[in-house]
């Protein structure tokens, strides 16, 4: 099933109708529709106030906190979608597995995947074992009212470098080494983190969620042979367990020029692109049949007014053909970037793109 043939099923018809859900769906739009990944973080004061000394995974549980979170960016910067506020290990947390995210460091994984039997510590993730997210996503559907919810969950690639390197890292050596030297094992490692990536989003769209973005942020580490061969297979086991549902596939990469195709063919209704490929040109690689999403370079809203305008101009220009087109940084909003630059930049792509 495609985003054009996805039924209404519980969405509300203002939200059905959003801007945004129609181009996912690659339908006419009134306006470019625009939002921001990591538009609910560290660029906030109101963030920085109410996380104030609550530790990242614990804030991911705590439905009241999660709903506050995610309502800021639409409150303050009027963006055509929320996102939901979470962490791409969150559900590898909720079925146990001994992980924090560390301030500056990121995710860090106290025992690493490295063999067969390690495995055996990946079990498959029900509903109760996240019971919080399906509680929040009901208090902001009822919030949010017409404006559609983005749930998501990191890419069974992702997820896996995370898992072998024992957290971040620049060349991923110990994940390929596994990817090239084992590739069953490897194989068996990203089959049960589709399992559980599926699952986790099943979840968010069950409770409530328009759409669906799942973040393969360090899939550009590959070639295209290798990712074809060894994540293909396991990111589209994700795509298709939760095609029945109708909404909106998005996926999005971080240096993936050389993979958008592929990207394309793994399922997704949305391919997200960065900003080191324009618009015009990822659609001749991502090929037909698919909306695009992206690609202002985030740090761009560090420069003035005039330059974020004429670079956000740039992108719509880049964009103008394209029968879907959701607007969005390249990557996520930088912690320092001034929200005020964001609230000019969702208003500036509103009524430069108004039909």
């Amino acid at each position: 099933m495609t985003a054009n043939d996805a039924p209404r099923g519980k969405q509300p018809t203002a939200t059905y109708d959003s801007a945004f859900l129609k181009a996912c769906r690659r339908e006419p739009v009134p306006h470019t529709p625009v939002w921001f990944m990591r538009q609910a973080g560290r660029s906030l004061p109101e963030y920085r106030k109410v996380r104030e000394g609550i530790p990242m995974l614990e804030s991911c549980t705590r439905p009241e906190l999660v709903t506050e979170i995610t309502l800021q960016p639409v409150r303050r910067h009027g963006v055509d979608a929320a996102i939901y506020y979470s962490d791409i290990v969150v559900p590898l947390k909720a079925i146990g597995l001994d992980l924090d995210i560390k301030p500056g460091v990121g995710p860090v994984v106290e025992q690493p995947i490295r063999t067969r039997a390690d495995l055996a510590r990946l079990r498959d993730l029900t509903p109760e074992d996240v019971g919080y997210v399906t509680e929040a996503i009901g208090m902001l559907t009822r919030e949010l009212g017409p404006v559609p919810l983005i749930g998501f969950a990191g890419a069974p690639f992702t997820l896996a470098s995370y898992l072998v390197e024992g957290g971040p890292s620049r060349t991923y050596e110990n994940a390929k080494a596994m990817m090239y030297g084992d590739p069953e094992l490897w194989a068996d490692l990203l089959d049960r983190l589709s399992g559980i990536t599926a699952a986790f989003l099943k979840v968010q769209i069950e409770a409530g969620a328009s759409a669906v973005q799942l973040f393969d942020s360090w899939a550009g580490a590959l070639a295209p042979a290798d990712y074809r061969r060894s994540v293909l297979p396991a990111s589209a086991k994700v795509f298709d367990a939760v095609a029945h549902y109708g909404v909106p596939r998005l996926h999005f990469g971080v240096g993936t020029g050389e993979l958008l195709g592929l990207m394309g063919e793994a399922g997704a209704d949305v391919v997200g692109v960065d900003w080191r490929v324009p618009l015009d040109e990822a659609v001749r690689r991502v090929g037909p049949g698919k909306a695009l999403q992206g690609n202002l370079d985030p740090t761009v809203l560090f420069a003035g007014k005039d330059a974020v305008e004429a670079k956000a101009q740039e992108v719509l220009d880049a964009a103008a053909g394209l029968e879907g087109h959701v607007f969005n940084l390249g990557h996520g909003v930088m912690p320092g970037t001034d929200p005020d630059a964001l609230t000019r930049l969702a208003e500036y792509v509103h009524g430069a793109s108004a039909r």
